[in-house]
């Protein structure tokens, strides 16, 4: 089961909160879809997940977002 938010009308720091929350909701192995907009948030997420051993997989990257699977 894969969970969706869309953090796309947000600004950094609040999508990074929202995906540090769900994430801890999940167990091994269940991934998280997340949609940004933000310049900040589309650096950090990412580097945030990264650096905390999830796995990222980019969907989509153009100028207006980016749609990323995050999993645990």
């Amino acid at each position: 089961m894969m969970k969706n938010i869309n953090l796309t009308s947000y600004r950094c720091p609040y999508p990074l909160v929202q995906v540090k929350l769900h994430m801890k909701q999940l167990t091994s192995g269940e991934a998280l879809k997340v949609i940004l907009s933000d310049t900040g948030s589309r650096r950090d997420v990412p580097a945030w997940a990264k650096n905390n051993g999830y796995q990222v997989d980019l969907l989509q990257q153009d100028k207006q977002q980016m749609a990323i699977i995050i999993t645990k």
